[in-house]
């Protein structure tokens, strides 16, 4: 199990990286603008991830006892893709410090595509 952990007065808590990236990953998908989780598969193509696979858009790393997390995700078109990353940003930078407990040093976004929404 690749974890984050910290020592408590009580002992310690480890945090699979996974059930970090799945929050994180809930807490994006709620942001206004946010179509979903992309991944890059084979001859540059990006796919949209389904929700049950939403951790393979999101990287989670820990330095230092801080968080570094790495999303790739689909816009919506028309919107400002600077408004749509500091209210992605700001929302799972609150949420996830809440869930876990862990400060979050660095979130990076990468935008791999644009879709139209029905």
């Amino acid at each position: 199990m690749k974890g984050s952990s910290m020592t408590t007065h009580m002992g310690n808590i480890t945090i699979d990286n996974e059930v970090i990236g799945q929050y994180a990953g809930t807490v994006a998908m709620e942001c206004f603008g946010i179509v979903g989780m992309g991944a890059t598969v084979k001859g540059g193509l990006v796919k949209l991830l389904k929700s049950d696979s939403i951790t393979k858009g999101i990287a989670v790393t820990l330095n230092n006892n801080k968080l570094t997390l790495d999303f790739h995700v689909i816009v919506a078109y028309g919107v400002s893709i600077l408004a749509v990353s500091d209210n992605l940003i700001s929302n799972v930078k609150y949420k996830v410090e809440e869930f876990t407990g862990i400060e979050i040093e660095k979130i990076n976004i990468f935008v791999e595509g644009v879709r139209v929404i029905d």
